[in-house]
């Protein structure tokens, strides 16, 4: 039976260059060789817990060397990693540990509380990456000796379950398996865009998420380069770790390129970069030629989802960069566009023409957990279908012009209006909600509440009482109060009046 393991990229990175830097922190550096120790020795204490092939664990981490140790460790054992948000609350945390029937939850570096309070509520042991605490991770490892090497898993399992929420409300496991994650570390890492071996990367990207977790841990891993990790993204701080530690890559969301930039104005140190990378949202022109000259450098941006691991189009050398595009497939990877109103099976439509981006090959998730129904709806005839909508022109080039779902981007993170709504809809003087997404100079989109009250309330009230309901990137910073919404013939609300008309109200 043939084997893989997406722990491979790290295993062989050690064998390959064991003194080579993986990770600097702070005042911490690790090589390679260590890491893979470390990352072993952790293992060890999980297998003593009782993680075995096959479990689901949960990992809740920030971006300290902790998350490399603990996320490979799971894979090593032949674990599936079950990622999560930082800045869900206790109640969101406590869904995703239920539905993924995880066997034990792994934090460290963001608030133990809401952990250890999410652990209880699923019923499942809370373990913490604190050194200081007995019962932690990090001193069960210090006393065990390190598992001997991998559990052999198919390129077929399982690796990781990254939860992204739908417009219909709960969130879904997008299952990846091993196949799925190394063939796009690999592609990313060595195709003609790639990390190369002696790059320096800039890790401020939450490695929780795909973005942060595939395209730069997983592809710098992968590469044998070093990744520099930032475990709260402060853009003058940024700069300086650019400069100090001499990084020659940057991947982040359109809201860290604007901050980048204002750091910069305000003289912030300016370094030269050879790879700038932006995803998670459309990066206006302007901020991407700005970017281009203040730090000599060519900006790529690309296109993917949780779903396709994620990197599926960028802009590349090879085929040349054209703003305003996400590029052209990565290699291995077919990208096209499908008529929009068939559901049943996809139609492909000509170039030129606009309807739904639909992905096939190695990248494409191998379904939701748990969720067969959800899964057949997405999965068509071979293809992926993205409910983004878009074109292709006759040389491959791909670009996004809307999308089909309500999805906001605020600041590279999806928010999914539905479940904003269902937790809105809990507070006593809310009759009806629609959330929209309104435009935003800095996040890109902000999160606006579009409420129809019961009784006397103000928009200060609702906006607080959110913060303690909902993560802290979904939250409305907007309400705005109407007497009716605009509806439909099948008595749907119309959102595209309610973004249109609050866009043009009041611009954030």
């Amino acid at each position: 039976m043939a084997q893989l393991s997406l722990a491979t990229v790290l295993a062989e990175s050690a064998r390959r260059r064991p003194a080579h830097p993986a990770i600097v922190c702070g005042d911490e550096r690790v090589t390679y060789a260590e890491l893979w120790a470390q990352t072993r020795g952790y293992a060890a204490a999980l297998a003593e817990r009782g993680v075995r092939p096959g479990d689901h664990v949960a990992l809740m981490a920030a971006n300290v060397p902790d998350f490399p140790r603990a996320y490979y460790a799971i894979l090593s054992l032949g674990a599936v990693v079950v990622p999560i948000h930082l800045l869900l609350t206790a109640e969101e945390v406590a869904f995703v540990l239920r539905d993924s029937h995880a066997r034990a939850l792994v934090h460290g570096g963001g608030d133990p509380a809401t952990a250890v309070k999410a652990a209880e509520l699923a019923g499942v042991p809370a373990v913490p990456l604190d050194p200081a605490d007995p019962d932690s991770l990090v001193a069960a490892a210090a006393r065990l000796a390190p598992r001997p090497g991998l559990v052999p898993t198919a390129p077929d399992d399982p690796a990781v379950v990254l939860y992204t929420s739908g417009t219909t409300g709960r969130p879904k496991g997008a299952v990846l398996t091993h196949f799925n994650l190394t063939m796009n570390a690999t592609v990313n890492a060595f195709d003609d865009l790639g990390v190369r071996r002696d790059d320096v990367l800039l890790g401020c990207l939450p490695l929780f998420h795909s973005f942060g977790q595939t395209a730069a841990m997983n592809t710098a891993f992968r590469a044998a380069a070093t990744l520099v990790l930032q475990p709260r993204f402060d853009p003058v701080q940024a700069l300086e770790l650019m400069v100090a530690h001499g990084v020659t890559a940057f991947l982040g969301v359109p809201t860290m390129y604007i901050a980048l930039l204002d750091a910069a104005r305000r003289g912030a140190p300016r370094p030269s970069l050879r790879l700038c990378v932006s995803g998670g949202a459309s990066l206006p022109l302007s901020v991407l030629e700005e970017v281009a000259a203040t730090f000599t450098t060519t900006v790529y941006e690309g296109y993917g989802l949780s779903e396709t691991s994620p990197v599926a189009t960028t802009n590349q050398p090879t085929f040349g960069a054209r703003p305003g595009t996400v590029g052209c497939p990565i290699w291995g990877v077919d990208v096209e566009v499908a008529r929009a109103d068939r559901e049943d099976h996809v139609e492909l439509l000509p170039p030129g023409e606009i309807g739904e981006i639909v992905i096939r090959g190695h990248n494409v998730f191998a379904g939701y957990l748990g969720q067969p129904r959800a899964t057949a709806e997405v999965l068509r005839d071979g293809w992926f279908r993205t409910g983004d909508l878009g074109m292709r022109d006759e040389a491959g080039f791909v670009t996004i012009v809307d999308r089909k779902k309500d999805l906001i981007i605020r600041g590279g993170f999806n928010v999914y209006p539905r479940e904003v709504e269902e937790a809105l809809l809990r507070h006593p003087a809310i009759g009806q909600v629609a959330v929209v997404g309104v435009p935003h100079p800095t996040h890109g989109e902000e999160v606006c509440a579009v409420v129809i009250p019961t009784a006397e309330v103000t928009a200060d009230e609702i906006i607080e009482w959110a913060r303690e309901h909902v993560g802290r990137h979904k939250y409305p910073r907007r309400v705005e109060f109407v007497d009716e919404f605009p509806l439909g013939p099948s008595m749907k609300v119309l959102k595209r009046e309610l973004r249109w008309r609050f866009a043009q109200d009041r611009t954030p």
